[in-house]
């Protein structure tokens, strides 16, 4: 199977929104006046981002999945996504299954696939995606003001760092039994992005990111773009029955440190508790509050009673962590 028999078999689709799509030199999209124009690129490659044990259809979700998340995070409504691909082989049931999971995320959200590019090597995905706010009102990690609440979305009835036990359980530091550990995996390898929250905070929030290295480290870039410091209680992070199961060490590590979880953090004034409450229940995502934005910069991490945790959890980096 040659490179564009293979575009056009497993890829090559009629375009809604865009003027010109996959098969010419430059995709061309229409963006409405007064709106501005989101773009984010991720590359997940084997072994650093995925296992080659992940079913092919997981792994397309995942790979758009992650780039969704980081429209969410600034409030942008999808529109189109390039997709660069690296393989080892044209492997026909492999296309097939990232395809299909790569499209059934796409055709979700109402987005469509416009372009990129193919090459033998290393599997290798990069997706770049595209999305549109109204000039003015694209949530950033710098709005973030002294006083306001500090939220994360989470799975209704679930929690963050799910990702995170599976991983450990693939390393062969944890064991679960084959419900939970499919519970925990499916979290790890089919993240779900929260673009409706994100559409909803964007006249409630001051300030978001999403959580893709820790929740903590993370949490770090929102505080240096905003100048401000936080007040973060670790007992109130939501956590799934899976996780709470788990000894406290451990539950305390996935969550703050856990990375894959493309939860949405983000900041808001007190008095629209209300009202965030309300737009996650529309999102139909649960919400936690987990601690305060503050003047004093840094970060203060307590338990439940407010008494001081040392801050020992260290968060993904692509060139420092193993």
């Amino acid at each position: 199977m040659g490179e564009f028999d293979l575009i056009a078999k497993f890829f090559k689709r009629p375009v809604r929104r865009a003027a010109l799509g996959v098969g010419d030199d430059c995709a061309l999209l229409n963006v409405a006046p007064g709106m501005q124009l989101a773009v984010s690129s991720d590359m997940l490659v084997e072994g650093r981002h995925f296992l080659s044990t992940v079913l092919p259809a997981r792994l397309g979700h995942k790979s758009l999945a992650v780039n969704l998340s980081d429209l969410a995070a600034c409030g942008a409504r999808p529109l189109a996504f390039t997709l660069a691909l690296s393989l080892p082989r044209a492997d026909a049931a492999f296309l097939e299954g990232f395809s299909s999971g790569l499209f059934a995320l796409a055709d979700e959200h109402g987005i469509e696939l416009v372009g990129g590019d193919t090459t033998a090597g290393p599997l290798n995905i990069c997706i770049t995606v595209f999305g549109e706010v109204p000039a003015g009102r694209g949530l950033l990690r710098s709005g973030g003001r002294p006083g306001d609440d500090l939220w994360v979305s989470h799975p209704p009835g679930g929690g963050i760092g799910d990702a995170r036990l599976a991983l450990e359980v693939f390393r062969g530091h944890v064991s679960l039994d084959g419900w939970d550990f499919e519970k925990v995996r499916h979290a790890m390898e089919q993240p779900r992005p929260r673009v409706a929250l994100g559409l909803a905070l964007r006249d409630l929030a001051h300030s978001a990111l999403d959580v893709s290295d820790g929740l903590l480290g993370d949490l770090g870039h929102l505080l240096r773009a905003s100048r401000v410091g936080a007040r973060v209680d670790a007992d109130a992070l939501p956590r799934s029955a899976v996780l709470a199961a788990q000894p406290r060490a451990l539950q305390l590590e996935c969550g703050l440190a856990g990375g894959d979880d493309y939860e949405l953090l983000f900041s808001a004034s007190p008095q629209r508790r209300e009202a965030v409450l309300a737009a996650a229940r529309a999102a139909g995502v649960g919400v936690a509050r987990i601690g305060e934005l503050q003047s004093e910069p840094g970060l203060r991490l307590v338990d439940g009673y407010g008494s001081p945790l040392q801050d020992t959890f260290a968060s993904f980096d692509h060139f420092l962590s193993a």
